[in-house]
């Protein structure tokens, strides 16, 4: 997701992808650690993302 649509989002879109993509990253890392991924690149993805949507979150907070 490029940054340019993060900030369009509102803050309760942001938090809700946050909590999905967390609840996605636990779902893969299981699933890795059972049977190794065809793409194990999509964990640090998934961690990048949610990493760029918490920063979002706290430069909003500090704005407000």
């Amino acid at each position: 997701m490029k940054q340019q649509e993060i900030t369009k989002l509102s803050v309760d879109e942001v938090k809700s992808r946050i909590e999905g993509l967390k609840g996605q990253l636990a779902k893969i890392k299981v699933n890795h650690k059972v049977s190794p991924l065809e793409n194990p690149m999509q964990i640090r993805k998934m961690r990048k993302e949610i990493a760029q949507l918490s920063t979002e979150l706290t430069h909003r907070g500090k704005q407000a």
